[in-house]
């Protein structure tokens, strides 16, 4: 192959975009791309300004009926991801500003102190399930 065939094919084979997540006390970075608040309720705090956030999807959170019953209790975990992703099914197009954008990096951003069983994990999750997310996710 020559050198600019050879470069052709790498610019052919770009990098998939990747859904990251991330706590809203960890700094932004370069790499978090479009940054998304997924929780209903604003995290104590953090100053609006410096949170450094794209969007607020709080509509797209658990209900506070199933956020209050799941308590980040890891035993109910998959009960947990099995209510919230029937809420997301009921909430038609909650989804779409996020699944938009990922023809770029998105960073999910949660305020629990759980790094594995809260409603970030729980979406991130949703998204490769329904084919909206490719499978190059990452967790930060």
């Amino acid at each position: 192959m020559g050198k600019a065939l050879d470069s052709a094919v790498v610019l052919s084979k770009a990098r998939k975009p990747v859904i990251r997540i991330k706590r809203i006390y960890h700094a932004p970075s370069r790499n978090d791309g479009y940054r998304v608040l997924v929780d209903r309720l604003w995290p104590r705090g953090i100053n609006k300004e410096k949170a450094g956030i794209d969007l607020w999807l709080k509509d797209s959170a658990p209900s506070d009926e199933l956020r209050k019953w799941f308590n980040h209790d890891p035993q109910k975990w998959d009960d947990f991801k099995k209510r919230y992703f029937a809420e997301l099914e009921n909430k038609q197009g909650i989804l779409d500003p996020v699944i938009e954008k990922l023809e770029e990096d998105v960073t999910l951003l949660y305020g629990a102190k759980d790094e594995q069983h809260n409603n970030a994990v729980a979406l991130k999750e949703y998204l490769e399930k329904k084919g909206k997310a490719n499978d190059e996710t990452s967790v930060d």
